[in-house]
């Protein structure tokens, strides 16, 4: 029996309904399509059809009935992403299909459908076109919707790392004539991976330290604040640095889940004794400068947070330190590139080193700087830069 118009349009009007009712039922992406696949083949008597969307920055087949072999997954042909009408297939690959046509939102291109279907009228290519168009912007606007959802989110999340990076910082470092600390902190991201630290354990001792943690942004912020909570929790409890490690190790890999972990320096230094006690974990090279001699401060352990119990751990005592000056810095430093891809490396911060001990640590930490974009050039820095200086008169 021969299809009618009025036929046709009853048709039309039961696809029109059962996707309209799909895009307020605000089903899932998937859904969509499957319910968009079976309202052609049911109502709209298509025989065969490929449709192609972009998925992760790729044309790919989305949607596929009635050919030979499956074209789900298959990527589109460039000659098809920049179609403006609907054409006739000539291409060999596509020789199953009528027609193609393209299905513009705002002048993006949603999708590309291949069709044959067993009505030729013109008007049904057309409605088929507007149903495509209806399923398409749903789609992408519940993935415009997702997309702000998640910028929303990390929004938030930010503020808060932001908030609880403001704490970890001390809002004061001593300047007085026998104890001088300066630092800067020059964030990669809006919020990063590194720490320092300046504690004052009682009238004759302090403790100062700088760390590193691996990964960026939200994350590595958010585990550098329980590191901090944890270790000024512990020298409230103790100065014994050999415990403040091991138990701060614990805490890392715990919270971790032995996935990240934290390069870490810590020093404490006796004004009575003129003795410095120090650590250092897998850090980078610390640098002290005792009567124009350079001492680096590497011994201790490794990472923290790895390893439950510490494989190897051991505190250095030094002796005798009465004038002294102490550089400490996290690896974003030494491993600024040049426009070559070449490394600063420690070398090059050595030969700043070799110079008679800063008065002013402020403006040393300039002079550091202004070699540091002296050498980049044009090349941006790629990971946070934190220095903490500590200039010790202790006659």
């Amino acid at each position: 029996m021969k299809e009618t118009s009025l036929d046709i349009k009853d048709l039309q009007l039961n696809a029109l309904l059962e996707v309209t009712q799909a895009v307020n039922n605000n089903l899932p992406e998937d859904d969509l399509l499957k319910i968009y696949k079976f309202t052609l083949l049911a109502d709209l008597k298509i025989n065969k059809l490929a449709l192609y969307t972009q998925q992760k920055g790729e044309w790919v087949c989305r949607v596929n009935f009635g050919t030979k072999n499956s074209l789900i997954g298959s990527p589109l042909p460039d000659k098809y992403k920049e179609l403006k009408n609907q054409v006739g297939v000539t291409e060999t690959s596509f020789d199953e299909f009528d027609s193609v046509f393209p299905v513009y939102h705002k002048n993006k291109l949603l999708s590309v459908v291949f069709i044959e279907s067993e009505s030729k009228l013109g008007v049904q290519n057309r409605f088929l076109n507007a149903l495509t168009n209806i399923i398409l912007v749903a789609i992408e606007n519940k993935r415009l919707a997702r997309q702000q959802m998640e910028q929303e989110a990390y929004r938030r999340e930010l503020e808060i790392a932001k908030k609880v990076q403001n704490f970890l910082f001390p809002k004061e470092l001593p300047k007085i004539e026998r104890l001088q600390i300066e630092a800067f902190y020059l964030p990669h991201h809006d919020v990063g991976g590194d720490y320092y630290d300046y504690i004052q354990i009682d009238e004759n001792k302090f403790l100062a330290c700088i760390a590193d943690v691996s990964g960026k942004g939200v994350p590595a912020a958010l585990l550098m604040s329980n590191f901090q909570a944890s270790l000024r929790a512990l020298v409230r409890q103790t100065d014994n640095l050999l415990e403040i490690v091991t138990e701060l190790n614990h805490s890392t890999f715990v919270s971790g889940n032995a996935e990240n972990f934290i390069t870490f320096f810590a020093g404490i230094y006796d004004f009575k004794t003129k003795e410095l006690e120090y650590i250092n974990c897998g850090h980078n090279e610390i640098i002290l400068k005792h009567k124009d001699k350079i001492k680096l401060l590497n011994d201790g352990t490794t990472v923290l947070g790895m390893f439950d119990p510490l494989p190897f751990i051991e505190t250095i005592r030094i002796s005798n330190l009465d004038e002294f000056f102490l550089f400490t810095y996290t690896d974003g430093l030494t491993e600024t590139f040049n426009e070559k891809d070449e490394a600063f490396e420690f070398e090059r911060l050595i030969e700043i080193l070799k110079e008679e001990c800063p008065v002013d640590l402020s403006e040393f930490h300039n002079q550091i700087l202004e070699a540091l974009n002296a050498f980049k050039g044009n090349k941006p820095f790629h990971d946070d830069i934190t220095m903490l200086s500590c200039r010790i008169q202790n006659k």
